[in-house]
């Protein structure tokens, strides 16, 4: 019998998980299936439970599931301490253990697919919520020179600064949108969901260093605001968010199966039906 997998969310219908997943077993020969659970929002627990139990070896978590996944955790992985929040289970011997591969989906994109080095970097962090978290430290430990997290509410965004600089991060400031004026980054990376809506945050202009890229962790949308703000407002380069969608599958995969996927067709077959970012 193949090796069970699934992603669990609510809602589910719409993830690309069981087809980036099913082309990652077809390139590498791994015997499984990958399912789409939809759970109750009053039942991750169970779902989960009741998964492992049938014989489930491994689970990806979605929204709003991902704090709830770190809480049923019972052993995780540093990045998802750092995270505070899980998004991909392992079952073995009857534990449940938990991972966050969001972040290294992140660098990966940017490094390997972009071919843009994190090394010595200004960054932009917008939005202090889960994604920002857990884009926090796998952006601090590639060595970036400085790193802003601006927030509507600075609070939440001098929490997290808090948090690095706890760690031994010390180049790490926490502000509100206006206080951006007159900073220049490399790096502009949108966290918030407010792309979803067609929104953007109150930025000022002139944030964009020569060859800065703009990213928004959004996909599937074409052109977001965001986006469609960063290329009339001096960004060399914009991308969203599909690349980290597939190479945070990837290190699922590898961390599941011990077989490293090629990505890159993975992305460019999603690039082809999905609405175009330029």
């Amino acid at each position: 019998m193949p090796d069970r997998y699934a992603v669990i969310g609510h809602p589910v219908a719409h993830s690309r998980s069981p087809w980036i997943h099913a082309e990652f077993a077809r390139q590498t020969g791994q015997d499984l299936t990958y399912e789409a659970i939809l759970a109750p929002l009053d039942g991750f627990a169970q779902a989960v439970r009741a998964f492992r139990d049938a014989g489930g070896r491994g689970m990806n978590v979605t929204v709003p599931f991902k704090q709830e996944a770190f809480e049923l955790s019972e052993a995780r992985s540093p990045r998802a301490q750092q995270a505070g929040a899980v998004n991909t289970l392992t079952f073995e011997h009857g534990r449940i253990l938990g991972d966050n591969t969001d972040g290294a989906g992140f660098v990966r994109d940017v490094e390997e697919n972009l071919n843009f080095a994190l090394g010595g970097r200004r960054v932009l962090l917008m939005g202090a919520g889960g994604a920002a978290r857990g884009l926090l430290f796998p952006l601090l430990a590639r060595g970036v020179a400085h790193l802003t997290i601006a927030n509507r509410t600075v609070s939440r965004a001098e929490e997290l600064a808090g948090i690095a600089r706890a760690a031994g991060y010390r180049d790490v400031a926490a502000c509100g949108y206006a206080a951006l004026s007159g900073e220049r980054f490399d790096l502009v990376v949108n966290s918030t969901s407010v792309s979803l809506a067609g929104e953007l945050p109150p930025l000022p202009a002139g944030l964009f260093a020569s060859g800065a890229l703009a990213y928004d962790l959004v996909y599937g949308r074409g052109m977001t605001s965001f986006l469609r703000w960063a290329r009339t407002s001096g960004a060399g380069r914009i991308a969203d968010g599909l690349g980290m969608l597939v190479e945070q599958a990837a290190e699922s995969f590898w961390l599941w199966r011990g077989v490293r996927p090629a990505t890159r067709p993975v992305i460019d077959r999603l690039a082809q039906e999905l609405p175009p970012v330029d």
